[in-house]
């Protein structure tokens, strides 16, 4: 975790006070060279330098908490010496003062006292500074080429490789991937054609390879063959020795050839024969680079297999050879693998049958866990044994044969970057199973300080570039994508989950508290992060002295008052999420906590958050939930401080429903006011006045959602809707229309216009007309339209030709349409229509099936005409040899499941048994209730 240690460092030293940073400029130019050479490709796999990655972790850690527990001490007396008889609105006034002079302190004795202490502490930077001097001097010379080169190639990961192969004979739940790809080599394509095989490591891609290999149809097709085991740490002059031996015409074994000698000796044992050649386990493009001109193409039909844990590694040889991407097995399958592994051709004991397959369902689908589990379980075939195997799998494997199956998996983690290793570990702070969105682990990254800034892209944009790559190399999984193929949340195998904790707790980056965990860590030697899971709090004992920066709850507790009184203790936190846990009152205790960045918790009290909320200087996600509030409170709103205008580093606010308040004019005119450059999402704010001046205010704001509830007296000038489109940065906007009573029901304005980078567009109850749709079907980057309760209003709608251009999910909700009339040169990218609660329209129109991207229309209690039409045209297209076109028809009580769980999934923490069985009951009262309206 030296990496991440080490960008975390530099963001402190960055962000200090002026004073501060005065006293340890050389450590910062320290820190930046070691960024530097850590960046460096040539040193990602340095053996040195991994082994120097604890010394610059732990000097990291201690210079952070050094430099943070000082400012944050004097900030808190600060904060005491004037508290006493202040009123609410003095945090308002400090915060005007240090926008105005950002550099000044404002008590001169309170600065003074800061340089006394911070004289105490230099010692401990000055002891810091030289350690980090012994460590730069040393990765100089690695990195100069001073130190000894590792040793040839990585024989142990071949050996794996083979060993994983061991159990090739049967290839138990591979039967429709053998018949698939043994039609593609031996197919009639006489080119030479590339086969990648894809996927997690232990997935069985060697297995698939070994068994296609050893083939005897294949043996017969080809003249010659050769298998080679690549590896992270590979050498040419290794892979081409392999493959000239293995395909010798004749004579004895080449030892001891140079790469030149070797490659021609290659292309004549290959030229024109017809070859098959497998090369195992490849990690870098760079392998293929290396080896490829010597394979000749003699349009004889020779084929290549390649097996990689990358899909930019699968992709790369032949980008238009399809790849083959391996998946988890299914449960009978898995059942039938771990059978085979345990007995061979022998039956399973019926008194184990059972059992057997809870074992096997636990591997979650992962043949390497199966056939490691497989082989514990063949040692004692006792039913009681087996009961107290099937109680904790992965237990299980790390107790017996768990250092074999560890190294496998672990070779994925060992072959990242540095940058990318404490986000991969990351993902061990989620529950078994838990369903990671997106947009959460991406706005916690950014608040871990794991992104390196740079000024060409945003932190979030790294951080998707850096999500984008561990799904890349099959270390993390997509599990849903939003209407538009974009990828909305993400699952991590069990397997690799626990690879995340082991090495997480070794590394000092996090520690999971559950039922079974015996306290809290305590002192700089332990975790800097802590994941809670357990649902009691009894193991929240006083800390004293932590260091802690991330404190994450996923159990969801009903009370909070320990809690409160808990993280008083943990003065320089980062991120602390607690969504699960109800807050009655707000926790002014959190208020000390200055350096946090992530907040995020349930406030069932007061309707206002304090303007003191403003102390929290570096917040950069505000994330508050009022879910069950008690039936004694008249509104959900919750009222929003003026001082969160003045919070310069605000990235994310999401609320349920929040209001933010307007700004007076006279301090928007002010030469201090602070300019929220860093916001990017604002969501649900109620009534928002969108004047050109809070646009101003707000340049770089790209998803905005709004709920205005309006009265017959309220024009819509008020919010200044029209100014929507000088959101130039603006790519999502929800706007949510509800009336107070039908009086105040009203159209919003006809010339009505929209930023021209909106690519996702939600409107209910704003009462267009239809023939004002050319307004958004204009937007040339619009990807996601959802129309919900009269939106529009008209019973027809005749789209104009050249609109919706990037168009790929459509939805029309509760509307009065009747007539619609269009065609595929409307919506020539579409690929979802979504038909919900339509009950006057009368059909799709036809010429829609002729869209060639479409891939499903859903109804949701439409006229059976409606459901007619969707029907012909999935017959049509069928008939037309289009198979991708499905329709699928849902009652009220699917439509309303389907959303019920969503907004569970929102809650984003794991559901009881209990808690789903009392949301599954709701759902049922209130389906019945709904068959009964309809």
């Amino acid at each position: 975790m030296a990496y991440a240690a080490t960008v975390s460092l530099l963001q402190t030293l960055e962000d200090s006070p002026q004073p501060m940073q005065q006293i340890p400029s050389d450590l910062l130019e320290k820190v930046r060279r070691l960024l530097g050479i850590l960046d460096d490709p040539a040193t990602k796999n340095s053996l040195s330098i991994k082994d120097l990655e604890g010394k610059i972790r732990d000097a990291s850690f201690e210079a952070q908490d050094i430099i943070e527990s000082h400012v944050s001490t004097h900030q808190l007396e600060l904060s005491k010496s004037v508290s006493s008889g202040v009123c609410s609105c003095f945090w308002e006034i400090i915060s005007a003062l240090q926008d105005m002079f950002p550099a000044v302190y404002l008590c001169e004795t309170w600065t003074d006292s800061m340089y006394q202490g911070m004289n105490l502490e230099v010692k401990g930077l000055e002891r810091v500074i030289g350690e980090l001097d012994l460590i730069l001097e040393a990765m100089s010379k690695i990195k100069d080429g001073k130190e000894e080169a590792p040793g040839a190639g990585n024989l142990w990961v071949a050996g794996a490789s083979r060993s994983v192969a061991s159990n090739e004979s049967a290839p138990v739940g591979l039967d429709q991937d053998l018949l698939h790809l043994k039609d593609r080599l031996t197919g009639s394509s006489s080119n030479l054609d590339i086969i990648s095989i894809v996927g997690m490591g232990g997935i069985g891609k060697t297995t698939l390879a070994r068994n296609l290999y050893n083939d005897p149809l294949i043996e017969d097709r080809f003249d010659t063959r050769a298998w080679v085991v690549v590896s992270q740490n590979y050498h040419v002059q290794e892979i081409l020795t392999i493959l000239v031996n293995s395909t010798r015409r004749e004579g004895g074994e080449v030892h001891k050839k140079c790469v030149d000698e070797l490659a021609v000796r290659l292309h004549k044992n290959l030229k024109g024969r017809r070859y098959i050649i497998v090369m195992d386990d490849v990690w870098d493009v760079k392998a293929w680079d290396d080896v490829k001109r010597f394979f000749p193409d003699d349009n004889n039909g020779s084929r290549i297999i390649l097996t990689t844990r990358q899909s930019e590694v699968s992709i790369y040889p032949n980008p238009r050879s399809p790849v083959h991407h391996m998946k988890l097995l299914r449960s009978e399958p898995s059942w039938d693998l771990l059978r085979v592994t345990v007995f061979g051709r022998e039956d399973c004991p019926y008194v184990l049958e059972e059992i057997g397959w809870k074992i096997a369902e636990n591997c979650k689908g992962l043949p390497l866990a199966i056939v490691v589990i497989g082989g514990l379980l063949s040692r004692d075939k006792n039913e009681e044994y087996w009961k107290l195997i099937s109680q904790d799998v992965k237990s299980a494997i790390a107790r017996n044969d768990g250092d074999q199956f560890m190294q496998i998996l672990s070779l994925s983690y060992d072959s990242l970057p540095h940058h990318l290793k404490a986000c991969f570990l990351y993902m061990g702070v989620f529950p078994e199973d838990y369903e990671i969105f997106v947009s959460q682990v991406i706005k916690l990254w950014v608040a871990e300080g794991f992104m390196k800034p740079l000024a060409t892209k945003s932190l979030e944009e790294l951080a998707w570039e850096y999500l984008s790559d561990l799904i890349n190399r099959n270390l993390i999984e997509v599990r849903r994508r939003n209407r538009n193929g974009e990828i909305k949340s993400l699952i991590i195998h069990d397997m690799l989950r626990e690879l995340c904790m082991q090495i997480a707790q070794d590394e000092k980056f996090l520690q999971i508290i559950n039922s079974h965990s015996h306290g809290f860590p305590q002192g700089r030697n332990n975790q800097r992060r802590v994941s809670i899971h357990s649902d009691t709090l009894n193991h929240l004992t006083v800390v004293h002295d932590s260091f802690l920066r991330s404190l994450l709850y996923f159990a969801y507790l009903q009370s909070s008052t320990q809690l409160e009184s808990f993280l008083v203790s943990f003065r320089l936190l980062n991120v602390l999420n607690a969504l699960t846990i109800k807050f009655n009152e707000f926790p002014v205790g959190i208020l000390e906590l200055v350096y946090l960045r992530f907040l995020a918790f349930c406030y069932r009290g007061k309707h206002r958050l304090p303007e003191s909320i403003c102390k929290l200087r570096n917040l950069q996600t505000l994330v508050v939930y009022r879910r069950d509030v008690s039936s004694r409170i008249a509104s959900n709103t919750l009222y929003l401080p003026l001082s969160l205008w003045r919070m310069p580093q605000l990235r994310h606010l999401l609320f349920e429903e929040g209001f933010l308040p307007y700004p007076s004019l006279a301090k928007f005119k002010r030469k201090d006011s602070v300019v929220l450059e860093n916001l990017q999402t604002l969501s649900q704010v109620k009534n928002f006045r969108c004047s050109k001046e809070v646009v101003e205010f707000m340049p770089n704001l790209k998803k905005l959602g709004i709920l205005y509830v309006h009265d017959s007296r309220t024009k819509w000038s008020t919010y200044g809707i029209n100014n929507f489109v000088y959101l130039q940065k603006l790519e999502s906007l929800k706007c949510e229309f509800i009336a107070k009573d039908d009086l105040s029901r009203k159209h919003l304005p006809p010339k009505l216009a929209f930023p021209v980078n909106l690519r996702k567009l939600a409107l209910y109850g704003c009462i267009i007309s239809w023939e004002n749709m050319t307004v958004i079907g204009s937007l040339p980057n619009l990807e996601v339209l959802k129309l919900r309760t009269f939106a529009f209003e008209g019973s027809v709608w005749e789209p104009n030709e050249g609109e919706f251009t990037k168009l790929k999910y459509l939805l029309i909700q509760d509307t009065s349409l009747e007539q619609w009339h269009a065609d595929s040169t409307h919506f020539p990218q579409l690929r979802c229509l979504c038909l919900n609660f339509c009950s006057k329209l009368e059909a799709i129109p036809p010429e829609i099936g002729d869209i060639g991207s479409l891939e499903m229309i859903e109804l949701c209690e439409c006229r059976s005409s409606v459901v007619a039409s969707a029907m012909l045209i999935q017959e049509e297209q069928q008939s037309l040899g289009n198979e991708g076109l499905r329709v699928r028809v849902n009652s009220f009580g699917e439509y309303f499941n389907s959303h019920l769980d969503t907004s569970l999934r929102k809650v984003q923490s794991p559901r009881s048994e209990r808690a789903l069985f009392q949301a599954r009951r709701a759902a049922q009262l209130f389906m019945e209730a709904g068959r009964e309206v309809h």
